[in-house]
């Protein structure tokens, strides 16, 4: 072949088959061969023609390859020899040829290699990357080819119509036949080290085999192998120690059973004594205190604290009850200047600002690239998806018919208006446009320029299916923002890169993003989604659903919409739960004895759900003053848990007044007692859960953190109005019970014979824990089984404790019937690529006095542990490593756009300015479908020789000068690596004229992450990857996607959760022991509350209940919870006399039924409402988590904490007569302080 003699109807031109002698060329045209073919010397078998067609058509290639020198050689060589080698008629035979205008041309060609050339020319390419799309240059240049056939068939195919390609086809043989000698020229390794390429594009080089790629670093923890059974170290040390446990309980079972035996003789031999002393008969099971009760009683003064506030509160109760209007007075005026702060109400929505603090890594690092690079775009989406038959799997989606629907979908998408301040916003007005004035929206029609007039132009889905193939390599492929669309960004369900199984369409429009701190700055653009998705629901899904599809959708405000729906969704629900807590109260504080209409207190009830509803407004008021605004969570569990608390105060100081018998007595001095004899185990409960609050102050977790500040006043309000306001109700309503005036109508009084009220006589519940509980509590069997079955459960629990799950599924935390769970289930199904990450550095120096370049790039001449060479091994374990693709570099990609060998980029005019590629504008025509070669150009030359570059590199000033240039250049087909689009927001320029780039990013994805544990461990995988590059490089590098922000805080959830949790056991723990002045007792009440809280957490690993910022709030609500079911039991026993046994019993006497109906009933009936919510993160995070604490609370406190008081409880505080036998005296004690209890 020799010259042109025509072309094609295209304009593409084409070879004559002429058989010639190599010709001896010119100075000048031998100097041209030579540039670009330095193997090819002496005569040659082309013409300038010839040779200037040669250039143009690789020159579309180079920017792919150029990367890799050793590759680019080969490639260049292999065309050198078919249109210039002086021997091509050796291997290159013309097998058919056509006729145009009476010419004869070249229509076929058979070219003959080796098998050994064609495998070394593939293996020195294989691996190149193309970095601008994050994928292999051989996906484009080779259609993804896995050996040399596939891909020199590809390159070898005759393109179609305007197609990029070969004009005439090329059939590449191996099997040579007769004078045929088959091509066979040295083929440059990618390793060799003249032409060395980087490891990333030649992995297979030795100096790249170190190091590995990172390994499975995910901690199994330890184990110990028991024969074939492999068992935790956690689960093996609690099943010993369990053992142990038993064994000593067994130990203590026999011991107390021989100390019984002994006790009963001895009893016998006492029994006349006993009986001369009318002391009543030891009770059966009950030997070991009768022995105990024989020694000295060990008796220890009341506190200095605990008297105090036993005088104060009798002082206080009697003042209160004295002059109740004064102190509701006081109380209400108090409360409204609280609640006037209301006015200033601000509730805080936005995510970022109520669950990343404000010190976050992820927070600054997103603020840095906020400000130095460019916001993330707002992402709105739709998802198109097949419907699986019967056994079958979904049917292929990219039909005409579907395609067709998609235009018809765009089409309404594209006519959306809304109206913001008087003007008109579309998609257009608000979308992402990197390189002109057409949105930068992924879809599958941007390979119909979203122009549905050439749909049936580019063939239907037949061209579609073409560009998947040839998505970057094509022109006709290219989208409308002159952009390659990758086909597994907007194709979703299939598997590898088989995009012919795909089963979805993923439609995504980037939004332009603005951050500011008022929130309003994308007033149009949430303006704009609100509307799509009214659009979504009422239009497009019938329209989908009607061919047959499933249509999913979602905008970036999406998720902040549907949870501020999903905060009244249940507003009805909540209501529902205090009403009947509420209902209940009542219940419970009346004595419901005849006449009825009297006894009962629902009147009280209300009122003291009124004082809880003024303690939450009033710590929402005086917060509102100092403008820390309220969130959603206030707004839904604080008044539960005020509730919850309150309630149970009011049901003691009901109780116990009523236990003040003496109706001699005036009500004053009745409430006086009352007040004393409850009011420090109220104060010691009620400053415990304040404190347990309060240290939640210092949780890092903005929600958390106004959350535990709001509770801790609130609870602190109630209590302060509890034991006073409540007190002066409390007056008014036992005044108007015996003064025989009619609850809820006390102007109505009765006649003195309805008002003959009903001795109070001990209700069924008093009974059964006097009769029935505490005797049971008190057989030494049930002593040892109860406490076995308790240790039992906690080192169960300890155990479950690890497995539970940081993270908190989406899905969860939105309404049942939300769209956005059927987007979501959707993302998992179909999606095949993760969110991007961006990999930022920090003070790039790229002068030439500094190596940084080196260790930043991939291609040739960087460093094998360059931080893109890292990451392109990472890529090579996206199980451990989350890492989809290498990264794209704008810096490679300058690199090669600069370098001379990418004759088609960076070019000059003579006059020294840019120089556009052949194929763009002013050198082609704009708007012509193939372009000629023209005049405009021709002078055009690279901006650089190679002995322009300092060792291939480009100088400090030349590198200043060019960059500008590249962030302009737009990519084509003759330079494909043109910055301007891919690269312009990578770069922040501001000061980079000193040699120091202050912020650039460098893009890949992550692998996709369906569950909330995988976006977790891709965060902790980059951060570890970027802490590990960073040291090893001396460069500051941190990851960044949009996500990391709010993932951040389960890196440290478990140390978040361990050190709220310590703080509020030993807020408690301080404030028991500064009461009660005893350290043991405190030990005891904080061992069970740890008892109950671990036990909660165990329960929460059964149940599927995630560890994160709503959970870590509710444990530390259920320890200042769990003291309400620990204080009052273990204080009444404290100041108890007796044995420990005949304490306990007496303590669960006096205050077992409160606890039980007060605490426990009440809670358990405002949390069973909470399964009928339509928000699922209720029915999980308050009705499983409280209806757990209620259960777990109420067996520790009125099963475990009698019995362990009665096995090694503190010394009472009662004085003891001292010279009197102990038996005697805590028999004759005991019938003394028998006390009526209230009807419950």
């Amino acid at each position: 072949m020799y010259d042109l003699c025509g072309a094609r109807k295209d304009g593409k031109p084409l070879n004559c088959p002429k058989v010639v002698e190599a010709v001896t060329p010119t100075e000048t045209f031998s100097h041209k061969i030579q540039s670009l073919c330095p193997t090819i010397t002496g005569n040659v078998c082309c013409s300038e023609d010839q040779f200037d067609l040669l250039r143009q058509s690789v020159q579309q290639a180079v920017p792919f390859l150029v990367g890799c020198p050793a590759c680019l050689r080969n490639f260049l060589d292999l065309y050198c020899e078919l249109s210039c080698s002086p021997d091509q008629s050796l291997f290159v035979d013309v097998i058919s040829t056509s006729r145009e205008h009476g010419r004869e041309l070249v229509d076929g060609i058979d070219f003959y290699i080796t098998e050994e050339y064609g495998t070394q020319l593939f293996d020195s390419c294989k691996d190149v990357k193309f970095a601008a799309m994050n994928t292999r240059a051989m996906d484009f240049i080779g259609a993804g080819a896995k050996n040399y056939t596939d891909w020199l068939s590809f390159m070898g195919h005759r393109a179609g119509s305007y197609e990029a390609g070969s004009p005439y086809q090329i059939n590449y043989k191996t099997n040579a036949v007769g004078d045929i000698r088959p091509l066979n020229t040295s083929v440059t390794p990618c390793w060799d080290s003249s032409l060395s390429c980087s490891c990333g594009d030649c992995p297979s080089a030795t100096s790249c085999a170190e190091p590995l790629p990172p390994s499975d670093n995910k901690d199994e923890g330890c184990h110990v192998t028991l024969g074939s059974l492999q068992i935790g170290c956690l689960n093996l040390g609690m099943g010993i120690l369990y053992v142990v446990i038993l064994l000593g309980i067994v130990a203590w079972w026999i011991q107390s059973r021989k100390e019984h035996s002994n006790t009963t003789g001895q009893s016998d031999i006492n029994e006349p004594l006993l009986v001369s002393t009318n002391v009543s008969p030891p009770v059966p099971g009950q030997g070991p205190e009768i022995e105990e009760a024989g020694k000295p009683e060990k008796i220890q003064d009341p506190t200095f604290i605990e008297s105090s506030l036993s005088r104060w509160f009798r002082a206080q109760g009697t003042w209160t009850a004295r002059h109740p209007g004064i102190v509701l007075f006081i109380a209400i005026v108090f409360m409204i200047l609280l609640c006037i702060g209301l006015l200033q109400l601000q509730v805080e929505t936005r995510p970022e600002k109520l669950w990343v603090s404000p010190g976050s890594e992820a927070a600054e690092e997103k603020a840095y690239f906020d400000s130095h690079l460019a916001p993330f775009y707002r992402i709105e989406q739709l998802i198109l998806a097949t419907i699986p038959s019967a056994n079958e799997s979904a049917p292929y989606i990219v039909t005409n018919q579907n395609l067709l629907l998609l235009f018809e979908i765009q089409a309404k998408v594209d006519a959306l208006r809304v109206n913001v301040s008087n003007s008109s916003v579309s998609l257009q007005d608000i979308c992402t446009k990197p390189t002109g004035s057409a949105c930068a929206t992924q879809s599958v029609l941007q390979y119909f320029k979203m122009d549905s007039s050439k749909f049936y132009d580019y063939q239907g889905s037949a061209h579609a299916e073409f560009c998947f193939e040839h998505a970057s390599s094509a022109a006709q492929c290219l989208s409308a923002f002159e952009g390659p669309v990758e086909p597994g960004t907007v194709l979703g369900g299939f598997s590898g890169t088989n995009y012919t199984e795909a089963t979805a369409f993923v439609i995504t429009y980037p939004v332009e993003n603005f951050v500011g701190e008022s929130g309003d700055e994308n007033e149009k653009a949430v303006a704009w989604e609100e509307a799509f998705i009214r659009l979504a629901k009422e239009e497009l899904t019938a329209m989908v659903e009607g061919e047959g599809l499933t249509l999913a959708y979602s905008s970036e405000n999406s998720i902040k919409a549907e949870l501020e729906r999903e905060s009244t969704a249940d507003v009805g629900t909540i209501a529902v739960s205090y009403l009947v807590m509420f209902v209940y109260i009542s219940f419970i504080l009346g004595d419901w004895v005849s006449p009825w209409y009297v006894t009962s207190k629902t009147m009280l009830g209300l009122a003291g759900v009124g004082i809880v509803a003024l303690c939450v407004l009033g710590s929402i008021g005086l917060f509102s003053y100092f403008h820390v605004k309220s969130t959603l969570i206030i707004v839904e569990v604080i008044p539960f848990l005020v509730l919850a608390v309150g309630v149970d105060n009011m049901c003691i100081l009901v109780h116990a007044v009523k236990r003040q018998a003496n109706k001699d007595e005036s009500v004053e001095t009745r409430v006086g007692r009352a007040l004393a004899e409850v009011g420090p185990s109220i104060t010691l409960a009620s400053l415990s859960e304040v404190l347990a609050f309060t240290v939640g102050i210092f949780t890092p977790m903005p929600a958390c953190r106004v959350f535990s500040m709001f509770a801790a006043v609130a609870v602190l309000l109630d209590y302060l109005l509890q034991v006073t306001a409540f007190v002066a109700l409390l007056t008014y309503d036992l005044k108007r019970a015996e003064s025989g005036r009619v609850d809820c109508f006390p102007c109505i009084a009765v006649t003195a014979e309805s008002n003959d009220v009903q001795a109070h006589e001990p209700g069924v519940l008093v009974k059964y824990m006097k009769d029935v509980h505490a005797p049971v509590l008190n057989l030494p069997a049930v002593k040892a089984l109860v406490v076995a079955l308790f240790t039992g459960l906690f080192l169960a629990s300890i155990v479950l404790v690890p497995n539970l799950v940081p993270g908190l599924d989406q899905r969860v935390a939105l309404p049942r019937d939300s769209y956005l769970q059927g987007y979501f289930g959707n993302i998992t199904e179909h999606l095949r690529v993760g969110p991007p990450v961006y990999f930022v550095v920090r003070d790039y120096n790229y002068s030439t006095e500094s190596n940084q370049t080196n260790l930043l790039c991939s291609i040739s001449q960087c460093e094998p542990n360059s931080l893109l060479n890292e990451v392109s091994r990472a890529a090579l374990v996206p199980d451990t490593s989350f890492i989809a693709r290498p990264a794209a570099s704008w810096l490679d990609d300058f690199l090669v756009w600069m370098s001379p060998d990418a004759f088609g980029c960076c070019r000059t005019f003579p006059d020294a300015s840019y120089c556009p590629p052949d194929d763009q504008p002013p050198c082609c025509p704009e708007g012509d479908d193939y372009c000629s070669e023209g005049d405009t150009c021709k002078d055009c030359t690279t901006c650089f020789l190679r002995a322009d570059l300092l060792e291939g590199r480009p100088t400090t000033e030349q590198f200043r000068e060019k960059l500008p240039w590249f962030l302009e250049a737009l990519p084509s087909a003759d330079c494909a690596k043109g910055g301007h689009g891919a690269y312009s927001t990578s770069l922040d320029l501001n000061g980079y004229e000193d040699g120091v780039i202050k912020a650039s990013e460098f893009r890949s994805y992550h692998t996709p992450l369906n569950k909330q544990t995988d976006y977790v461990d891709a965060l902790r995988a980059a951060k570890d990857f970027t802490n590990r590059m960073s040291k090893s490089l001396g460069i500051e590098i941190f990851p960044y996607s949009v996500f990391y922000m709010f993932f951040e805080q389960y890196l440290d959830i478990w140390k978040t959760t361990g050190i709220s949790l310590l703080l509020a056991l030993a807020a408690v723990f301080f404030v028991n022991v500064f009461i009660t002045t005893s350290v043991w007792t405190s030990c005891i009440v904080i061992l069970t509350i740890a008892m109950i809280v671990i036990d909660l957490m165990g329960v929460m690993a059964l149940w599927n209940i995630q560890l994160n910022a709503v959970s870590v709030v509710n444990l530390v609500m259920s320890i200042g919870i769990a003291v309400e079911f620990c204080v009052h039991i273990t204080h009444s026993f404290a100041v108890s006399s007796g044995t420990r046994s005949e304490r306990a019993s007496k303590s669960l006497s006096t205050m077992g039924a409160s606890v039980f109906s007060g605490i426990t009933l009440t809670k358990f009936a405002g949390v069973l409402v909470l399964y009928f919510a339509k928000s699922e993160i209720f029915e999980v995070y308050y009705f499983r988590m409280y209806l757990a604490l209620v259960i777990l609370g109420a067996l520790h406190g009125l099963i475990f904490l009698p019995v362990l008081l009665s096995l090694c409880g503190p010394n009472t505080m009662r004085e003891a007569p001292p010279n009197r036998h102990a038996k005697q005296y805590l028999e004759v004690s005991r019938g003394a302080e028998e006390v009526t209890e209230p009807v419950t």
